[in-house]
């Protein structure tokens, strides 16, 4: 989506016009590629040739982002684009996320299509079964998507999730950016999701994804999350990073990217892990293990 703004003081945050687009610019893509007329249209396709079709549909409708890849380790972006990786035989789950903002300034009018599409996809060409799906949209059937139960959401999924199974995680809503609280971001701001109740509740930082999201699983999980909102690219905090511009021919490190912080936030996780009595390396499991992507 097109329509969020840089946001600095979540007091003073309000949403932003948008200008009459619906939203999910992104995922419309994204499934224009590869689940045209409802079909598997793909599955031979690499992560490459994926993103770089998308920049060229979203490219002919006027939008100006560039899709993203990211990830844990380093990934070969000429593999085929899949969410489930092959001789997979674990439990794919899924937690989706559509955000409207109905009645609220700056209110979307695409994302829930985005979710019940992309479950829709998920289910068809991936093999996700209904009952491992979440869904959190704000249309008075589903879970609402305040910022306690999107959380809630995301810690049921890591908890339940044993080596060899599969995550995948959409998000289709508003993104901000708020004041940095621990000097861990060069550029001085965190990215954020924007929960339906942020005006109360606040927004959803990038260091909180990584903590909740991305720090607990398992080695062996095969974790996949496209983000269709602003300033998603650096969202889960993850160092390599594939730019589909036409430029780049293959994942790298992510400009100025610090491992540093990476390392406090790991180093927190496992001291709260062992304050608990919870063994295990999560630094092998994120770095070596998780082959999490992010989609911008």
């Amino acid at each position: 989506s097109q329509t969020s703004a840089d946001v600095s003081n979540v007091a003073s945050f309000k949403l932003p016009d948008p200008a009459g687009r619906a939203g999910g610019a992104l995922t419309s893509s994204l499934l224009n590629v590869t689940y045209a007329d409802h079909k598997n249209t793909g599955k031979d396709l690499s992560f490459q040739e994926t993103l770089l079709q998308v920049r060229g549909i979203l490219q002919e409708k006027k939008f100006t982002q560039v899709p993203q890849l990211s990830s844990s380790r380093p990934m070969d972006v000429k593999d085929t684009f899949d969410l489930v990786p092959s001789g997979f035989s674990g439990t794919a789950r899924a937690v989706m996320i559509g955000i409207n903002y109905v009645g609220q300034q700056g209110e979307l009018r695409g994302c829930h299509n985005d979710v019940l599409n992309m479950k829709e996809y998920i289910q068809e060409c991936h093999g996700f079964a209904d009952e491992n799906i979440t869904v959190l949209m704000d249309d008075g059937k589903h879970i609402n998507p305040t910022r306690d139960n999107i959380l809630a959401a995301y810690r049921k999924i890591v908890s339940e999730t044993k080596p060899g199974d599969v995550i995948f995680c959409h998000y289709s809503g508003h993104g901000g950016k708020l004041r940095d609280q621990d000097n861990d971001e060069k550029d001085g701001y965190d990215e954020t999701l924007v929960p339906l109740d942020y005006t109360s509740a606040g927004q959803i930082r990038d260091d909180d994804l990584f903590k909740i999201l991305v720090a607990p699983l398992p080695e062996g999980v095969f974790a996949t999350s496209i983000m269709d909102c602003c300033h998603s690219g650096t969202v889960l905090d993850l160092p390599y990073v594939f730019v589909a511009d036409g430029e780049h021919e293959e994942m790298a490190v992510a400009p100025d990217f610090d491992f540093g912080p990476l390392m406090g936030l790991l180093q927190a996780y496992m001291a709260s892990q062992a304050a608990g009595g919870q063994g295990g390396d999560p630094l092998a499991s994120i770095m070596q293990q998780c082959g999490g992507c992010l989609i911008q």
